[in-house]
Formats: C-alpha cells, structure tokens, sequence
C-alpha cells in the first residue's frame, strides 16, 4: 500500500506559470467574450496588459501560432497546453500590430519573448486588449490556484499554480 501512494505521488508534478504580460489580473469570467468568461476555450485567468509585450509563461513548446499572431499555443513537458488570446476579437486586426518572436515548434523557456503588440492599434480597433490565459486540457489538471497579486510584472511574478496528472517529479 505503501508503495502504490509513493508511485501515485511521482505521478503528478506541481507546474507555476510566470505572468506572461505587466497588468491587472481579472477573473477569466469579466473577459467580453464568452467563450473565455464561460470557460468554452478552458480554465485559468486574464491579464488587462499596460505593456504590449507576451512573454512564455513556462518552459514548453509552441504548439500553434496563430496565423495573425493574436494568439499562441504552448505545451509543457508534462502536456500542459496554454492558449494566450491578446485582446477580444483581435483576428479581424490580421496581424496589424502584432509581431511574432517564435515559430511554431520552437522551444521556450519561461520569460522568453513570444509576441510583441502594439496596444494603441488594438485600442483604435476598437478591440478589447484584456488577455485570457487558459489552460485548455483541464483534464490534465488535479488542482489550479491562482497566486498573482493585483497587479503583475511579466515573467517576475508567478499567475497560477497547476498540479498536473502523468507529470514526472
């Protein structure tokens, strides 16, 4: 019996996803879209940026990157997949604004540079700049708790704490 709770425990790994933007962190449910705010997309939380730059929340790779680049993809090693939205129905901008620093595949770090914006292009849109950041296999996870403060510096402070089943320790 011992031995099957020590071999359930290597089984799930504690991740922290960094602050991916600098801004205030919202509840997922006051995002304006409710794909997001009803939890459709997956669970997790958004960021209101006051800086135009996304940074990787964790180490992982880049699973998909939108082709306007308003959005990306990461999966962590333990299968952990990230969907990072900039801004409310961002797509219509088609790519104006936004400049991609990685490429889908490529592997990141948590901290590395993956999109740059430009927030006055979002806001002359008319384009709601508050950024969901959800985890889109909540199957995976046994836990989340949300850790931020108010207010978050990109890739200094952690946004949420996830324990993931099949994890290695």
């Amino acid at each position: 019996m011992l031995r099957s709770f020590f071999s359930r425990k290597k089984q799930q790994q504690e991740l922290t996803l960094l602050a991916p933007l600098t801004g205030q962190v919202i509840p997922l449910e006051k995002v304006p879209d409710p794909v997001f705010a009803q939890r459709v997309a997956g669970d997790g939380v958004a960021i209101l940026p006051s800086e135009g730059l996304l940074l990787s929340p964790l180490n992982g790779t880049v699973t998909h990157l939108f082709p306007t680049y308003h959005a990306i993809a990461l999966t962590s090693e333990s299968g952990l997949e990230i969907l990072l939205h900039i801004g409310i129905d961002t797509v219509k901008l088609k790519g104006s604004g936004f400049t991609a620093h990685v490429g889908k595949g490529d592997k990141v770090n948590a901290g590395d540079k993956l999109i740059s914006f430009d927030l006055e292009v979002l806001r002359k849109a008319g384009c709601p700049i508050v950024t969901p950041i959800v985890i889109t296999n909540m199957e995976l996870v046994m836990q989340q708790m949300i850790v931020a403060p108010a207010h978050v510096q990109a890739g200094q402070e952690s946004l949420l704490k996830v324990v993931v089943k099949g994890g290695s320790s």
